[in-house]
């Protein structure tokens, strides 16, 4: 699209945008364009030409392949910390595809929307809402936030009558089975989530 007034060359994707978009696989935030050195303006004047898409607030993406829809969403909601169904998908303790994503957020945050968008909400003291998280790749190859294994066995011990009873306990076998597995940091997860009593049931078959 020509804009009036303003140069071809200003509505070409930059350089360094273009390194931006590699990396970020297609999205970026305007501060990230910002460190490269893109004003908003130029974002601006990229949006309004069709070069970009805004996401939402502050979040671009560039066409030229498939958008990932998970790191797009937490681009939007920074707070939404991806856990329990969706958080064992992406550590390989189901063979579940979630048909919708699972996020965690602080008490007091605003769910309506995540909810409007057909977001499987969890809600934490704020205190607890980072212990365990961890950066993590999507099938896509994008890295999300999400709870760590320790952190998302028992969450879902913790949410278990949200829950379908054999996929928790398949995690929790399938947890037991890593060559990794972190027994001593899963009990202080344990402890800190009150679910000591059930994880300890489910470690005694297992262990």
């Amino acid at each position: 699209m020509k804009i009036k007034g303003v140069k071809a060359v200003d509505l070409a994707l930059p350089i360094g945008l273009q390194r931006l978009v590699h990396e970020r696989n297609g999205l970026f935030t305007a501060a990230q364009a910002n460190a490269v050195g893109i004003s908003n303006e130029r974002l601006r004047l990229l949006e309004r030409s069709g070069t970009i898409t805004r996401e939402g607030h502050g979040v671009y993406s560039v066409d030229g392949g498939t958008l990932d829809r998970m790191a797009v969403l937490q681009a939007r909601r920074p707070k939404a910390v991806y856990s329990h169904g969706t958080a064992l998908f992406l550590h390989g303790l189901t063979d579940r595809d979630p048909r919708a994503y699972s996020v965690t957020v602080p008490s007091g945050y605003n769910t309506k929307t995540l909810a409007g968008l057909g977001v499987e909400v969890f809600t934490i003291r704020r205190d607890l809402h980072e212990l365990g998280q961890c950066r993590v790749k999507t099938v896509f190859g994008s890295e999300v936030v999400a709870y760590d294994p320790e952190r998302t066995v028992c969450d879902c011990l913790r949410s278990r009558s949200r829950m379908d009873a054999a996929e928790v306990m398949d995690a929790v076998k399938r947890y037991a089975a890593l060559p990794k597995r972190n027994i001593p940091h899963l009990m202080r997860v344990a402890a800190a989530l009150h679910v000591e009593k059930p994880l300890r049931a489910c470690l005694e078959v297992l262990l």
